[in-house]
């Protein structure tokens, strides 16, 4: 009996469950980043589906790599649901007890948060960004230093084709070349993507079980440290940084996607950290934001650009990101956690299959 369809079924019928939740618990007033959100997670998940179905036509695959697949996209929604509905089931049997404790902690951890400087407070709610990109670099620096000293190549880390459109055409075109499509990627793509995959259904619980009445997730009580009173109307910031990530790191290779994390995590901290110690000139249509930061944000994203893509791209980045964070919030009441991986992907996406720019990497050869 052929296993494949049922586990399709329940693949479609998850994705199409998570995504129902999200708009229900969404916060109306903030229809821009519910737009944004929304179809990121469409289409990341309409083509899991997609790839599912045309690596079924191959028989080569079903043996293992399509059981290997499944696995890896069913297991984080099945653990998160089990971490739910157990957790949900401790606090209603200890309900008494539990809302006492909960209203206590929840209750130091606000005055906590509100002791701390601005500054402290914005790096603390930043870090767990900067602590992801430094830790998935330094596993590819690993990955690439073994896989030369036992290999002699870096074969599997840097992917041998990185116009993604033009693969993605492919694939539609010619259903067949999925197999080689699927292996030309590098095995280091998929630790990317599965990593911000399996991070998205954990944030993704979480939030969804904040907005519940009825439903509880361990971590909740944590937002209490990174959420303000106006930001607990709306979802998280870090659910947008896990979505709008996981889908960088399923339209990008992998060099392009260290660019768009690096510029979410490291560009985005030292902008707000020098605009609130340093910065003196107001974004006239955003006070919340000055001219210091987003020149240091510039700078950093330059450098960064320059390391992972090349002199050109950088440039394109950098143009980008001046945009992205000038205009976002006012008059853009979007999130640039959403927007960065979303505006950086696209334009990647479009530039390099329309004029063959590819990009040149150049910390690869520090190893």
């Amino acid at each position: 009996m052929d296993y494949f369809p049922f586990y399709l079924f329940l693949m479609i019928f998850s994705y199409l469950f998570i995504i129902f939740i999200f708009i229900h618990f969404s916060y109306k007033p903030d229809y821009l980043n519910n737009i944004f959100g929304f179809i990121s997670l469409l289409i990341v998940f309409f083509h899991i589906i997609l790839f599912l179905l045309f690596m079924n036509q191959d028989l080569t695959l079903k043996p293992f790599f399509i059981p290997l697949w499944l696995i890896s996209l069913g297991v984080p929604i099945l653990f998160v649901s089990i971490l739910g509905i157990i957790s949900t089931g401790v606090i209603y049997l200890i309900k008494k007890d539990s809302q006492k404790i909960f209203s206590n902690i929840s209750s130091k951890l606000e005055k906590k948060r509100r002791s701390w400087s601005k500054a402290k407070q914005d790096t603390l709610r930043k870090l767990n960004h900067i602590l992801i990109f430094i830790g998935l670099l330094f596993v590819w620096y690993i990955g690439i230093f073994l896989a030369n000293i036992y290999t002699g190549t870096s074969a599997g880390m840097i992917p041998e084709e990185n116009d993604m459109f033009l693969l993605y055409l492919r694939i539609i075109t010619s259903p067949n070349s999925i197999k080689s499509i699927l292996f030309s990627l590098g095995w280091f793509y998929y630790i990317l993507f599965f990593f911000f995959y399996i991070l998205c259904m954990f944030m993704l619980s979480n939030e969804f079980s904040r907005k519940s009445k009825r439903f509880y997730f361990p971590f909740t009580f944590f937002t209490k440290i990174y959420l303000s009173e106006k930001e607990k109307q709306n979802y998280g910031t870090y659910l947008y940084f896990a979505i709008g990530q996981m889908f960088a790191a399923f339209v990008c290779p992998p060099m392009v996607f260290f660019m768009i994390l690096g510029t979410a995590s490291l560009s985005d901290l030292m902008t707000s950290q020098i605009g609130i110690r340093f910065g003196k000139k107001h974004i006239i249509w955003n006070q919340n934001k000055t001219w210091e930061g987003t020149i240091a944000g510039i700078l950093v994203t330059f450098l960064l650009g320059f390391l992972f893509v090349g002199f050109v791209w950088s440039l394109i980045f950098t143009i980008l990101f001046l945009f992205i964070d000038i205009f976002t919030e006012k008059p853009i009441n979007l999130s640039d956690n959403l927007l960065i991986p979303i505006a950086f992907s696209f334009i990647y996406l479009s530039i390099r299959f329309f004029f063959n720019l590819s990009y040149y990497t150049i910390i690869i050869f520090w190893i």
